[in-house]
């Protein structure tokens, strides 16, 4: 089976963390951390910035690694190395793939479809609230 190696933002501001709903391919209306595809010799942190950048022109400064993601899709591996990341001073967001987003709490961080990936990341960030990461 193929292996896709992807990157995802878990971009917070306070307690609140950025979701964005996918606008294309087999998984459209699906609900994601947005990100994408390392490119060739690319690093996973330049890879994020860059993938910010495309999807929602805007700067972001990257944390820690949160987690590495492993999933079975039916047609392909997927392996997500998600980061926890914050915008840069003076920078907005801009929907140029997505069909929505929205900020989401803790407490209501189940309110959206996620993709089967990204369910296992949103448990990883249930369990960092316990330890204070969130």
């Amino acid at each position: 089976m193929k292996t896709i190696r992807v990157v995802a933002a878990i971009i917070r501001k306070g307690n609140m963390i950025f979701a964005t709903q996918r606008g294309y391919g087999d998984f459209k209306d699906g609900w994601e951390f947005p990100g994408g595809k390392i490119e060739e010799g690319e690093s996973p942190e330049h890879a994020i910035v860059r993938e910010i950048k495309e999807e929602l022109n805007a700067d972001i400064i990257v944390g820690d690694l949160l987690t590495t993601v492993e999933h079975d899709y039916p047609n392909f591996h997927l392996s997500m190395d998600c980061f926890w990341a914050e915008l840069a001073p003076e920078s907005d967001m801009k929907l140029l793939e997505h069909e929505a987003a929205k900020w989401l709490s803790i407490d209501n961080i189940d309110s959206v479809d996620w993709l089967p990936a990204d369910i296992k990341v949103v448990d990883v960030i249930k369990a960092a609230k316990f330890k204070n990461d969130l």
